[in-house]
């Protein structure tokens, strides 16, 4: 499996470390000790892009989906105004894996399961984990499909993946992350399902003849929805097939 859906660009400069500091939503001097992961936010609090940020000397690697790269980078560059900061395109590929690391490797925060990553002049060939089998077992959201612009990341489990900071300060969309966190119950969220019978990512779930979800990466028996967690209880229906949430 290779890893072509990634893009990986540097941020370099003297002032690279503070300006993303300001616009993400994780502590971007945890960097010093591995990998961070972080998004970046609408100032409406909305989901824009999700990352993983890596030291490389002075420089940041940011490493994102290859089909949110040219946005987030045309986003950032906003936001630099006259600050001493540089945006590149790199020709770094991704490796990961869930074997024993290699000593460029550098542990996935989000999840002890899911491994490895590192990032290397070659592209990767030798890989094959099942990544939709572990996103569905540890409740992993994937870009594209469960982050979408209208997800809101607490929703999405950012909180439980280290993918948030609470303390570092303001960032883009910092406000509404907080009053979620601190002064609202979420009401609505992804969670795993189990699913008897046919049924695509994006079908409807249904309960009681009401909306209560969305259907969303699926591996095998087992899925990720989007759930009203009022509405999701018991039998639930996806256009045919049965869907009862498990987690």
């Amino acid at each position: 499996m290779t890893h072509s859906s990634r893009r990986i660009l540097r941020l370099s400069g003297a002032d690279a470390h503070s300006f993303l500091q300001g616009l993400v939503t994780n502590d971007v001097t945890r960097i010093k000790h591995g990998l961070v992961y972080a998004a970046m936010l609408t100032p409406q609090g909305k989901y824009l892009a999700d990352f993983f940020l890596a030291a490389d000397g002075n420089d940041i690697l940011l490493d994102v989906d290859a089909a949110q790269a040219d946005m987030l980078a045309q986003r950032l560059g906003m936001y630099k105004l006259r600050a001493d900061v540089q945006i590149t395109p790199t020709d770094l590929h991704l490796h990961r894996g869930t074997n024993t690391p290699p000593a460029d490797a550098l542990p996935d925060p989000r999840h002890e399961a899911l491994g490895w990553r590192a990032y290397r002049d070659a592209p990767q060939s030798d890989d094959t984990t099942d990544w939709h089998a572990l996103y569905v077992t540890h409740l992993i959201p994937h870009s594209g499909v469960e982050l979408t612009p209208d997800s809101f990341i607490l929703e999405m489990g950012f909180e439980r993946l280290g993918g948030v900071d609470f303390r570092k300060g303001c960032y883009v969309g910092q406000e509404v992350t907080a009053r979620m966190k601190h002064k609202t119950e979420l009401r609505k969220g992804l969670a795993q399902v189990a699913v008897s019978g046919p049924a695509e990512t994006g079908t409807p779930i249904m309960a009681d003849d009401k909306p209560a979800g969305t259907l969303l990466t699926r591996s095998g028996d087992s899925a990720l929805a989007y759930l009203r967690f009022d509405r999701a209880k018991g039998e639930m229906d996806a256009e045919g097939a049965t869907v009862t949430r498990t987690a």
